[in-house]
């Protein structure tokens, strides 16, 4: 077979194995994504797998370098590509995208043990608090406008007109009232 032929199949397996799996992202025909943990786990990853061109027969293309993977450190993600490049040796010529998926996810805590968060918010408000000298607190404290994210933002504006006004008959209490005003 040739390598096209290859990587079309494994697509093709690829897709059925982690349909609807969240943790799975097709970037391109030839570029996937896998989350390793669960979301809020501090010890999960991101890994990216690249094919290239002639891809199972070359090594494919693997990557941490996703901004989710941002509060681990360097060294831990060395060691991780480091593992995963073995793997790949080891079955270099087959399949092998599920296969490294697989093995990141049975090995996690492995990778993981020497991992200490990098949280550079934390450091940066322990400098700020520590610099900023110590005044009483002001007595009148303005209240936080609760924040919406951009998904919750979004879901209002279709929700509303341009105006902000939810629009007529969004609920059933106003499709009775113009029924009844319209045909009674």
């Amino acid at each position: 077979m040739s390598a096209n032929e290859d990587q079309e199949m494994e697509l093709e397996a690829l897709r059925s194995i982690y349909e609807g799996d969240e943790s799975f992202r097709e970037l391109s025909p030839v570029s996937f994504q896998y989350r390793i943990g669960e979301n809020g786990d501090p010890k999960a990853f991101l890994i990216e797998i690249s094919w290239t061109e002639s891809y199972p027969q070359t090594p494919p293309i693997i990557s941490m370098n996703a901004f989710f993977n941002n509060n681990i450190s360097s060294a831990v993600k060395q060691s991780i590509l480091a593992k995963l490049q073995e793997a790949v040796a080891a079955n270099l010529g087959t399949a092998m995208t599920y296969t490294l998926f697989e093995y990141a996810k049975d090995n996690k805590d492995q990778f993981m043990e020497n991992h200490n968060p990098v949280n550079s918010t934390t450091t940066i408000s322990n400098i700020i608090s520590i610099e900023t000298p110590n005044t009483a607190p002001s007595s009148k404290k303005k209240d936080k406008k609760e924040q919406l994210s951009k998904a919750q933002k979004r879901k209002l504006a279709d929700k509303t007109d341009h105006k902000g006004e939810l629009p007529r008959g969004w609920n059933w209490v106003d499709v009775v009232k113009v029924f009844k005003q319209n045909w009674l």
